[in-house]
């Protein structure tokens, strides 16, 4: 059977920390950000760790 490949769309999202965690970058920090606030896009400037319920999809993607 051959290797699986990796999506790499995803591959270029995501990140594995080292206790095995997924890692994603938060959204809505490109446009339209005069209606929101400082706090806000202060805290859209750090990652996430994913949810339990797409972490199986992601893993899937990343071929792990």
């Amino acid at each position: 059977m051959p290797k699986m490949k990796t999506r790499r769309s995803a591959a270029k999202r995501f990140k594995l920390t080292g206790t095995g965690k997924i890692k994603r970058n938060r959204a809505n920090k490109a446009h339209i950000l005069t209606k929101k606030s400082p706090k806000r896009k202060r805290q859209l400037r750090k990652s996430t760790i994913l949810t339990s319920a797409e972490v199986k999809r992601v893993k899937k993607m990343l071929a792990l």
